[in-house]
C-alpha cells in the first residue's frame, strides 16, 4: 500500500482491510511457515503499522486462528462430498488422509493449534474457536458413521480428532529445518527412519478406525 494510511470507517472498508490482512497472512504463511511469520511480518506486507492491524485482530495468534478456521471449513467440506463416495475403514482412511496432504497450509496450522495458536488470544477468540472445532468434528464424524457403520457419529469425531493428531506430529517431517536437511543429506539411513507422510498418516488413521469398536 502506498498510499498514506488512512482508517477504514464503514463495515464495509474495515471488512475489506480484515481480508486484506488474512490474505497477507496467509501468503507468507505458505511461503514461509505459520512459525515464522511475526506480526511486523504481516503490518509490513500489508502496509500498515502494527498498532493499525491489532485494530482489526488482537494478536497475530488470533490472525492464524482465524484462517485456520477457513482451511478447515474447506478441508471439513472436501470431505464431506468424497465420504459420499466411498465405504470402509481404508478408504475412510484414505479420504482423511488425502484431504490433509491436499492442503499444506492446513497442516501447518494444525500442528501449531494447540502449542501456539490457542495462546494469547482472548477467552471469546477461543470460545468461537473452540465451537468452531466441536462443530467440525461431530459433522464430519456423522459423515464417517455413514461410510462406516461400525463406527458411531462418537467414534468419528474421535477419529477426526486423531487424524489432526498425528497430522501435527507428521507433518513437520516434511518441512526440516536447514540443520537436519544437512544431516539427512550427509546420513541417509537417519533421513529413511522418518516415514513418509501420507501412506502413515493413512496407516495410522485406518488403524484407529478398526480399532475403536473394540474398545468402547
Amino acid at each position: 500500500m502506498s498510499a498514506p494510511f488512512q482508517r477504514a470507517r464503514r463495515p464495509d472498508q474495515k471488512d475489506q482491510r480484515r481480508e486484506a490482512i488474512l490474505t497477507v497472512a496467509r501468503e507468507l504463511a505458505e511461503r514461509s511457515g505459520v512459525a515464522r511469520v511475526s506480526l511486523q511480518d504481516i503490518a509490513t506486507a500489508v502496509g500498515l503499522a502494527k498498532s493499525n492491524v491489532l485494530r482489526y485482530f488482537g494478536t497475530r495468534e488470533e490472525i492464524y486462528l482465524h484462517l485456520l478456521m477457513s482451511a478447515g471449513a474447506e478441508w471439513a467440506s472436501a470431505v464431506s462430498a468424497r465420504l459420499q463416495e466411498v465405504s470402509g475403514t481404508e478408504a475412510t482412511a484414505g479420504v482423511l488422509a488425502d484431504a490433509f496432504v491436499d492442503r499444506p497450509l492446513y497442516c501447518d496450522l494444525t500442528t501449531h493449534a494447540e502449542t501456539m495458536l490457542e495462546h494469547n488470544v482472548s477467552v471469546e477468540v477461543l470460545k468461537v474457536f473452540k465451537r468452531w472445532a466441536i462443530d467440525t468434528y461431530w459433522a464430519i464424524g456423522q459423515r464417517i458413521s455413514v461410510a462406516c457403520p461400525e463406527l458411531t457419529p462418537a467414534d468419528g469425531a474421535a477419529l477426526v480428532m486423531t487424524a489432526s493428531a498425528f497430522v501435527a506430529k507428521l507433518f513437520p517431517i516434511t518441512r526440516p529445518p536447514e540443520a537436519l536437511r544437512e544431516l539427512y543429506a550427509r546420513e541417509p539411513e537417519i533421513a529413511g527412519a522418518f516415514p513418509p507422510f501420507r501412506p502413515t498418516l493413512k496407516r495410522m488413521v485406518a488403524a484407529t478406525a478398526a480399532g475403536l469398536p473394540l474398545v468402547r
